[in-house]
């Protein structure tokens, strides 16, 4: 007897679950507490539980939400980061480009060419000296234009005086730059040309000449190259004006309009300038402020699906954007950059996630560790009992296990005895198939004793006649005669081989067979039978079909078939006399491909199959033929040789009017091994 310490193993009669109950109930009865518990004590408790299991709960959403809230915050922290740095960098390459030609209007003002222009201006030779002068300096400077301007802001010479479009002779009195300039103040401006229609930034500078001013001397400067590069950017890059219109933008669609609806002193102010006349109505981007971030550093907004290039669905805005903005020195314009945000919703969302499963791991292992506890002292509680059980079945067992051997061993013996069998039936039936060859081989004995014994004649009369044409000196009749010699013994060999093939025992070889081969070899065999009884055989074989099988069998079964079709169309022999020499007896085999495999058919004129035959058609020693001519085995063998093939021998009517016999075989790849 096993102690008790040693495992339980289930499996057996009698069951653990309920042998605990037992001990558990005989060891802590019915009664006492539990009795005098009152009858709503199992509503409170588990109306307890329900409380428990909601707040802790709620405990679990509060911590996912703190932790929602913590991870955004990090995120906006760290992606701010990035913006900023950003913004200063684009802010420093603005101010660079600007400062490449902020001294050249300075240096027009120097230039004696312009000087003398303004003080004769009606002389076209210092016109064309200041032109020419201009033009020299911008092929250097790489500015839009560089031109220069009388007192009343009338354009008096300029770098494209010879291009379409030229500002000479034009007057931009009504541009802040000139005005400034007048005054003596060196003049910003940024603006769409009036006449190139460009937008460009404009450095202005007063030329004096004592205390009068003799005019301006202006360079206007393209920033367009600037969007190429922020459009680059995954972020949003804006460069706004003072009255917040966008003039540089990385999206292409958001360039001259602006952050919020301008009032109509701006829109009088911006007409006066005709700072963007050319840009249309300065439409408002379609944006909204979500929430500001606390310190005053940025806010969150969202674009409308339409300025954000997304799909319209239930919500009119899109996702949200962090918006950061760096003033750019030197200039009332600001730089502002929108951030999309879902990559800090995505951090505070696997922050949540990750609160939220930690908590519910814990909420399991706790709960698991109590489950175990109670698990434990429930099999402290039910340890007596269980010996008792575990004696009873170990009994139980080695009854079992007696019984299962001795059932074990008859199995064995019958499994044994059950192979002897499969083996005595396998060569039985292999040896019913070579009884069927020699069925055959004798059923076709007359003919192949008549197909040989005309070539031994022929060789005697042959071989009598050449010694006679020896004797002559006949050379080239001997000759003659012997090459025909050759010719009736190679025949007779084929003859042989084809006999020796067919004759030889076969085992089950699955390979892949062309099939045209394999009904030319039965054919050959028959060939005698044919021509004597006058058949006519048609036939339609696809060309280079290939079929899983082994081919000495086939073509024993393509025999079987084709025979019984010779036979069953014996009853229409013809009359030479009255149907002029066409036979009646027709037979057709067809080979080819289809969804089922390669299937090979044999059709016959004859008769037909009876329905009440067709049932116990492919069953040994049944046959119609008359007694004496077959034994009825030749269906059952051919049957069960397709079906060691893993195919189907099956009958039905013919459409010549007779009986058909399809074999139907699993395809084989081409290039496959010759029969046999």
């Amino acid at each position: 007897m096993l102690k008790l310490s040693a495992p339980y193993r289930p499996g057996f009669a009698g069951s653990p679950g309920e042998l605990r109950d037992k001990a558990v109930l005989a060891r802590f009865p019915a009664g006492g507490d539990a009795a005098s518990a009152p009858a709503g004590a199992p509503q409170a408790a588990r109306w307890r539980r329900w409380t428990a299991v909601g707040i802790w709960l709620c405990l679990i959403g509060a911590g996912g939400a703190l932790a929602y809230v913590v991870g955004e915050r990090a995120g906006i922290r760290s992606l701010q980061q990035g913006t900023l740095h950003r913004l200063d960098i684009y802010s420093t390459s603005l101010r660079s480009e600007l400062s490449r030609y902020e001294y050249l209007p300075q240096v027009l003002s120097l230039s004696p060419d312009v000087l003398d222009l303004l003080r004769s201006p009606g002389d076209s030779s210092l016109q064309f000296n200041a032109n020419v002068y201009l033009e020299t300096v911008n092929a250097h400077a790489q500015a839009s234009a560089l031109y220069v301007m009388d007192a009343k802001g009338l354009t008096l010479a300029a770098s494209n005086w010879n291009q379409q479009g030229s500002f000479v002779d034009m007057n931009f009195s009504y541009r802040p730059y000139f005005q400034d300039a007048v005054r003596g103040v060196p003049g910003r401006f940024y603006g769409i040309g009036t006449v190139s229609r460009e937008p460009g930034y404009y450095f202005s500078f007063g030329i004096p000449d004592g205390d009068r001013q003799l005019g301006v001397a202006t360079v206007k400067v393209n920033l367009d190259k600037l969007d190429a590069t922020w459009s680059q950017s995954a972020d949003k890059v804006l460069a706004v004006d003072g009255n917040g219109v966008v003039f540089l933008s990385s999206d292409a669609g958001w360039k001259f309009r602006a952050l919020r609806p301008l009032s109509s002193e701006t829109l009088q102010q911006l007409a006066q300038t005709r700072q963007y006349t050319e840009a249309g109505s300065l439409t408002p981007i379609d944006m909204r402020e979500h929430r500001p971030l606390s310190g005053g550093a940025g806010m969150v907004v969202q674009l409308s699906r339409g300025e954000a290039g997304r799909a319209s669905g239930g919500d009119a805005f899109g996702p949200d954007y962090l918006l950061d903005s760096r003033p750019v020195d030197g200039t009332d314009w600001k730089l502002i950059m929108l951030s999309d945000m879902k990559p800090v919703h995505a951090l505070a969302r696997t922050s949540a996630l990750a609160t939220v499963f930690a908590l519910v791991f814990l909420t399991l292992l706790v709960l698991y560790f109590q489950q175990r506890r109670r698990i434990v002292h429930q099999r402290l509680a039910a340890r007596e009992a269980l010996q008792g059980a575990y004696d009873e079945l170990e009994h139980k067992v080695q009854l079992r296990t007696e019984a299962l051997s001795e059932a074990n061993l008859h199995l064995q013996t019958e499994i044994a005895e059950r192979k002897r069998a499969e083996e005595i039936l396998k060569t039985t039936l292999d040896d019913l198939v070579q009884t069927g060859k020699m069925a055959v081989l004798g059923q076709m004995s007359a003919g192949i004793t008549h197909e040989l014994n005309q070539p031994l004649a022929a060789l005697r009369t042959l071989s009598a006649n050449a010694v006679v044409y020896l004797e002559r000196g006949q050379s080239s009749q001997v000759d003659l005669n012997l090459r025909t010699i050759c010719q009736l013994t190679d025949r007779m060999g084929q003859i042989t081989a084809q006999l020796k093939k067919f004759a030889r025992r076969s085992a089950v070889a699955m390979r892949s067979v062309a099939l045209a081969d394999v009904i030319a070899d039965a054919l050959f065999l028959l060939d005698q039978r044919i021509r004597q009884e006058h058949i006519q055989l048609e036939q339609a074989i696809e060309p280079h079909l290939y079929a899983l099988c082994e081919g000495n069998r086939l073509e024993q079964v393509l025999v079987n078939l084709l025979a019984n079709a010779f036979d069953a169309t014996a009853a229409n022999a013809f009359d030479a006399t009255a149907t002029g020499g066409a036979s009646l007896r027709r037979v057709r085999i067809v080979a080819r491909s289809t969804p089922e495999g390669a299937t090979v058919e044999v059709h016959d004129n004859g008769n037909g199959i009876a329905m009440e035959v067709m049932p116990r058609l492919f069953e040994p020693f049944f046959t119609t033929k008359e007694q004496g001519l077959g034994l009825g085995l030749g269906l059952a063998i051919s049957a069960g040789i397709v079906r060691d093939f893993g195919g189907l021998l099956r009958a039905g009517e013919s459409e010549l009017g007779g009986a058909a016999f399809i074999v139907t075989l699993r395809n084989g790849p081409r290039g496959a091994n010759p029969h046999g």
